[in-house]
Formats: C-alpha cells, structure tokens, sequence
C-alpha cells in the first residue's frame, strides 16, 4: 500500500513539474515561432539586398543585333512612329516608345515601368557627374506613370544613357537601342531599306538565311530557304515545321500554301532584305484556328 501511494505521489510531483514547465516556457514555444517567421524577414533582406546591389542583380544584357548599321534621322520619314527599345538592363524596363521625326532630328518620349528614377542622361554615369544639372533630362509625369523625352542619335545604334536613382542617389550605366526594325515600311525613307536591286542580285534561283521570331517560339521555317528572282521581284519559299498553317498574310495579302502534306509550304514575295518583315499565319493546330503574328529576316549577306 505504501508503495502504491509512494508511485502515485511521484506520478503527481511529476505531472505537476511538467505543466509548471510548459506554462514557464511559453519563451520556447516563441522561439519556434519566431523560426516559422524567419523566411518573410530573410525575404525582406534579400528583396532590400536586391535594391542596394542593383548592378550584381541585373547583369547588363545584350542590345541590338549583330551587323546592325546605324540609321540616322535622313533615313526616316518626318512623323510619329511606335517604336521598340532594347534597353541593356532589366531594371530599367521601357514599357512604351514614341519616336518623333522632324526638320532631321529624332527624339523618342519612354514611358518607363517603374517610378524609381528621377534623371537620365544622355551619356555615361562619369559624363553625367561632370555635366551641369541643366543637362539632366528629368522625368515627367505621364497619367501616372513617369516619361522621359530623349533624343535619338541613331537607331540601330548603341547608345549610352546613364539613370539617375532617386532611392540611392546615384547614377547607372544603361545601353539602349532604338529599333528601326520595329517601324513600320513607310516611315522608312527611301534607301533605307536593301531591295533585289541594291543587293545586285539578277533573275535565277538562290538561297538566302531566313530567322523567325514571334508567337510561343515553339515554330520554326526552314533555313537556308529557296529565293526565286524573277522580272527583279523577289520570292521566297517557306517551309514551316508542321503541315498545320492554311494561310499566311503578308503586306495585306492572303497567300494560300503550295503544300500541306507534310509541313506547309508558302511562296511569298520579298520587297525588302535585312529588315524585319511582319507577317501573320494562321494555324489550324488548336481547338480553333488562330492567326499568330511573326516576323521574318531575310539576311542578305547569305544570298548564294
């Protein structure tokens, strides 16, 4: 009996210590929590450490293309084009572009994705240091969004643009080209564009170097393809890589294919060489058919 009650009281003393225990450490059940919160404040230090080392995080990327040859304001039609930009970093991402030509001059008003930059300046970070204010190019307020109006030297041109951070105070280093062959044909003034008789080319068959961009990236034509000169116009055979296009639309025209037994096959006129070339196909592959927008590169230092 004496034995049981010894058990039973040690039982209690025991019971009693371990809730004592857990009320007294309250301290190690908020260490746990505060562990399960460690990953929201390491976030906030990485996204802060993102800001403070914006040149590790965003490596300077490549701009333009190669073999591009600069075209300056004569080689542009008077007016007001949309234009691409490719910009050397991401962190300074230009959402939209408004090329203005007038009297041999370009400027380009960029409307940009962030607020985060209050001056640019057209030249490198050291230049912009050395420059007076007044040089400073500062942004402005476009429905709520923040523009800058730059001038354009050239397009297809790299061309240094140094952005002022209003955060961190300081400048950086920026690339941007001005992509002419986002324009559209007739803001290209004569000369600008390479024809069949600027190449030197005669009639007879060739080959030239073809490059698709556009839609998922998932299609592809075939390259080197087919290039039929005849009465000095220009026809090229494109092949794609499936036999699920029916018809493509180029400069306005509805062009049916030659072939669709195993891929499809579409001969279209070429006007101009070394210029990206807009053109739509229409695919029969998804539950409905679409009409997918691409562009097509005929490079004419491969013509053989």
């Amino acid at each position: 009996m004496k034995k049981t009650i010894i058990f039973v009281t040690a039982v209690l003393i025991f019971a009693i210590s371990m809730f004592s225990c857990s009320d007294n450490g309250s301290s190690v059940f908020s260490e746990t929590e505060t562990v399960t919160e460690a990953p929201s404040e390491t976030a906030t230090e990485a996204a802060t450490a993102e800001e403070t080392t914006e040149q590790v995080t965003a490596p300077q990327q490549k701009v333009g293309y190669d073999g591009m040859t600069a075209v300056g304001a004569d080689g542009i039609n008077d007016g007001e084009y949309d234009i691409s930009v490719d910009s050397s970093s991401a962190m300074f991402k230009i959402t939209e572009c408004r090329l203005n030509v007038s009297d041999g001059k370009m400027t380009a008003e960029m409307i940009m994705s962030g607020t985060g930059y209050e001056y640019l300046y057209m030249g490198t970070g050291d230049d912009a240091q050395k420059a007076d204010e007044a040089d400073y190019i500062k942004s402005e307020d476009s429905d709520g969004k923040v523009k800058f109006t730059v001038p354009v030297e050239a397009l297809d041109k790299e061309i240094d643009c140094a952005a002022f951070s209003k955060r961190k105070q300081q400048w950086y280093d920026r690339k941007l080209v001005f992509r002419a062959d986002s324009l559209p044909v007739e803001a290209l003034a004569d000369g600008a564009l390479k024809k069949v008789e600027d190449i030197g080319i005669t009639d007879g068959e060739y080959t030239v170097d073809v490059i698709l961009e556009g839609g998922s990236g998932k299609a592809s034509v075939q390259s080197p393809a087919k290039l039929t000169v005849k009465d000095g116009k220009a026809t090229a055979e494109i092949i794609w890589s499936s036999n699920k296009y029916d018809y493509m639309i180029v400069d306005g025209e509805k062009i049916l294919p030659s072939s669709t037994e195993e891929f499809s096959v579409f001969d279209i006129p070429v006007a101009y060489f070394d210029y990206k070339l807009s053109v739509s196909a229409d695919t029969t592959a998804m539950s409905t058919p679409h009409e997918i927008s691409y562009t097509l590169y005929f490079d004419s230092s491969s013509i053989k």
